[in-house]
């Protein structure tokens, strides 16, 4: 059988992929926001373990076309070994269409653009990486670890290398209490810069035993009230620019679900936000996923 070390996550979109877990954990881990592998210590996957893992599901499955690279920071694998990955992939499922995995800021700003064309040509074409926000002020505040400079950086790289980008932001994370204004212009200043291929705009959570929730305990943060999330929603889209990006903000998570391709779109994102804060569309039910 394939080995999982804990609770494994994947993106929505990777929903039919089968789940190869080369690291263990986050390599950052320190998001005041997130408790996805705080029961984890980081560690890479020892290497017999992941290619008898793709030994196992070839004799298991008579047809894989997908898989994602878990957990959360595959590209902090020397490029070698995860070449090495790839390549047995490719060797075992020639059926297979398309290869994918989150990518940290930092694990993509250390390696060269040919490691990262090297990755994209062994088959690696699909990133998704957490901006969270474009307000270094905010980056800071919820210690993501890199600044709004450095992410945009990184997200060039894996864009110049040939990766298919998509790009998640996290609405309401300045709070109603914080420079909500900021967060929404910068971080639709950094995708401007990044030009992803997808953009997907989640509604703050807050887990128990994260720093957030302690903030919220004290009052040093405020959760924002749904219609709040909304005019915040729109500002972001009165100053996004990135023409054909996917645009996706209909997580569970969100209170208004919103759809379409920028820039084309924009308008009518716009007037939905409007109708919602003039109270003439519904608005979904907050979902906690329980995480």
């Amino acid at each position: 059988m394939l080995h999982y070390s804990g609770a494994v996550y994947r993106p929505p979109s990777e929903a039919h992929s089968l789940i190869i877990q080369v690291t263990v954990g986050c390599s950052h881990n320190k998001c005041a926001f997130c408790n996805m592998y705080k029961t984890k210590q980081f560690a890479i996957t020892p290497e017999e373990q992941v290619l008898s893992d793709l030994r196992w599901a070839r004799e298991q499955y008579a047809h894989v076309e997908r898989f994602f690279l878990a957990d959360g920071d595959a590209l902090i694998l020397p490029t070698e070994r995860l070449l090495g990955i790839l390549r047995t992939i490719r060797e075992l499922f020639p059926e297979c269409r398309r290869i994918s995995t989150y990518a940290s800021p930092k694990s993509i700003l250390k390696k060269t653009p040919e490691e990262l064309a090297a990755l994209r040509a062994a088959g690696l074409e699909f990133a998704y990486l957490g901006l969270e926000s474009g307000n270094d002020a905010l980056l800071k505040k919820i210690n993501k670890g890199v600044t709004a400079a450095q992410q945009i950086e990184a997200g060039q790289k894996l864009k110049s290398a040939g990766f298919t980008l998509s790009v998640t932001a996290i609405n309401g994370l300045a709070g109603s209490n914080g420079d909500w204004q900021a967060h929404a212009k910068d971080t639709a200043a950094a995708l401007n810069a990044m030009r992803p291929d997808f953009i997907a705009l989640l509604t703050l959570r807050i887990y128990t035993g994260t720093p957030m929730a302690e903030w919220i305990e004290r009052g040093e943060l405020v959760m924002p009230t749904p219609m709040e999330l909304i005019r915040e929603s729109k500002l972001f889209l009165e100053h996004i620019d990135c023409p054909g990006a996917v645009f996706r903000s209909n997580h569970a998570s969100n209170y208004l679900a919103l759809a379409g391709t920028l820039n084309e779109d924009r308008a009518r994102l716009i007037r939905q936000c409007e109708d919602a804060l003039a109270g003439n569309a519904p608005l979904r039910k907050y979902v906690e996923l329980g995480r």
